[in-house]
């Protein structure tokens, strides 16, 4: 049994798959298996991988029918024997102790249940600054504590440059296909279950950005299966039998907040604004009240819903200062 198996769905990636694969078995870990999932690929996906797998005994190759990542993913999953399954895509490049580096974070911590870690974009010429405004976000992540804390503003780990303990993601059901961020859904299934994740303080992974990519044309990861989601999750697991909350943000993302909640039995009692256009107003049936008064909403749980760059931080600081805190008082889910 290899310690980790290391698991790469396939779709007509011919160009980048087999620097992908070559940065695998290139690791300072040397006990593994590769796990290629060619999930109908009609390029030369297919010949690259099988070439692959004739000069090294490390590498399998399962051929699927063009499921869906999900599908694949499962598919992979059940021919890997390992502790540990590590994810990897088809144009990514992995760092050579990216295994060394995680696999040493999950020995050392055994309430840890998946591990990724630091990123680097590239090409740099294509990276717009929302990814990068990401990649720093997340690369800062790097303790258990602030994967908790931020684990409903977005996706706290990049799945490709992740490790996870078979046990539980096998006891999770694997991946899930639906109408949702299959990465986004399994971290928020894994820490319902009771485990914890974070990120190694290095660089793990080059991680490609381009046009094409799938949080960019594929529905699934579209804002609002983003809000869908947390609020499924903050419903079952985090606010179980709360009736009513705050929404600090009265823009967009929170009304996308407040409709989400609403199908979940949640209503919005008020909008905690800085905008002074809007406070006074009522939106969604709930009233616009000041962020200057907003001490007298102790009491009432309250989400920051506000995506615009850097509100985040400068609202944690006002509500630390109102006596608020985080994960207790207030959580950001943007």
């Amino acid at each position: 049994m290899p310690r980790v198996a290391v698991l790469m769905p396939v779709r007509n990636a011919a160009a980048t798959v087999r620097a992908a694969a070559v940065s695998i078995l290139r690791q300072t870990e040397r006990d593994l298996a590769l796990v290629c999932v060619d999930d109908g690929s009609t390029d030369r996906s297919a010949e690259v991988l099988d070439g692959l797998a004739a000069r090294d005994a490390r590498v399998r190759v399962l051929r699927g029918p063009g499921e869906g990542i999900a599908p694949a993913l499962n598919r992979g999953l059940a021919a890997c024997d390992a502790e540990v399954i590590a994810r990897m895509d088809a144009d990514d490049v992995a760092h050579p102790r990216r295994l060394a580096e995680t696999l040493a974070a999950l020995a050392a911590d055994p309430g840890l249940v998946a591990v990724g870690g630091r990123v680097r974009l590239f090409p740099r010429r294509v990276v717009r600054a929302g990814m990068r405004r990401y990649a720093a976000w997340l690369n800062g992540l790097v303790t258990p504590e602030l994967c908790a804390r931020d684990l409903l503003v977005e996706a706290p780990l990049v799945h490709p440059a992740s490790a996870i303990r078979h046990a539980p993601l096998a006891r999770a059901g694997g991946w899930r296909d639906g109408l949702f961020p299959e990465d986004y859904d399994l971290w928020l299934r894994l820490v319902a279950a009771g485990g914890r994740l974070t990120n190694v303080p290095a660089r793990v992974l080059d991680w490609r950005e381009s046009a094409g990519r799938a949080t960019r044309t594929d529905p699934r990861y579209a804002l609002a299966r983003h809000v869908a989601l947390k609020c499924a999750h903050l419903a079952a697991h985090v606010l179980p039998g709360v009736r009513e909350v705050a929404l600090w943000g009265a823009g967009v993302t929170g009304k996308a907040f407040s409709d989400a909640l609403r199908a979940h039995g949640i209503a919005t009692a008020c909008f905690v604004e800085v905008d002074r256009a809007k406070i006074g107003r009522t939106i969604r049936s709930a009233r616009v009240v000041s962020h200057e008064d907003v001490a007298r909403l102790r009491g009432l749980p309250l989400l920051v819903a506000v995506g615009a760059p850097g509100a985040r931080d400068l609202i944690r600081g006002a509500l630390a200062r109102a006596g608020f805190e985080e994960l207790r008082d207030f959580h950001c889910v943007a």
